[in-house]
């Protein structure tokens, strides 16, 4: 088994898979972790080596620090690869790749921007459960119908309360009438 940030990851599971036991972390979003962590879609937690298993740490303990991975151009569909003792310096379009790739990566957004990096503004576990408290808390306290839904423990979102919400009014009667 191997933890990661408190969380246990079963040996036997894949790891787009195990990376769903952190709170916040949907199938689609561990997904994309993998891919810029260049982890294989059926590779296991047992397979990870221990670089891996440092990156992936590193990367959901801070997402918004970690480096954007550089884009690589697509060849078109007539390029023919040259033959594999060619050096990398003597191929047309190289150099600059390799500058690129040698250069300070660019500076952060300071806010969140559309077609921005999806993972770069990522929260998990207790951020995540955090910052959902202080939206209900600011909800209530603004008294708006939302606010005032949580407080009683009423669905929010316009279910049907005839029949589903009786359990809830019956238990939360003592938090409703202080």
């Amino acid at each position: 088994m191997v933890h990661i940030l408190g969380v246990q990851l079963f040996e036997s599971n894949v790891v787009k898979h195990a990376l769903t036991h952190f709170y916040g972390i949907s199938r689609h979003t561990a997904s994309r972790i993998c891919a810029r962590l260049q982890i294989h879609d059926t590779c296991r937690v047992r397979q990870l080596s221990a670089t891996q298993v440092t990156a992936i740490a590193a990367f959901l303990s801070s997402p918004s620090t970690s480096p954007v991975p550089p884009r690589a151009p697509l060849a078109p569909l007539t390029f023919r690869p040259p033959p594999p003792s060619t050096p990398l310096e003597s191929l047309t379009g190289a150099r600059a790749y390799l500058a690129r790739l040698d250069a300070p990566p660019p500076p952060l957004p300071r806010a969140k921007t559309k077609g921005a990096d999806p993972l770069r503004w990522l929260k998990i576990e207790t951020d995540l459960k955090r910052e959902m408290r202080e939206n209900i808390a600011h909800q209530r306290m603004i008294g708006s119908y939302v606010g005032k839904r949580h407080a009683m423990g009423l669905p929010v979102r316009g279910q049907n309360t005839q029949t589903n919400a009786r359990t809830a009014r019956r238990l939360n009667r003592v938090d409703r009438h202080r």
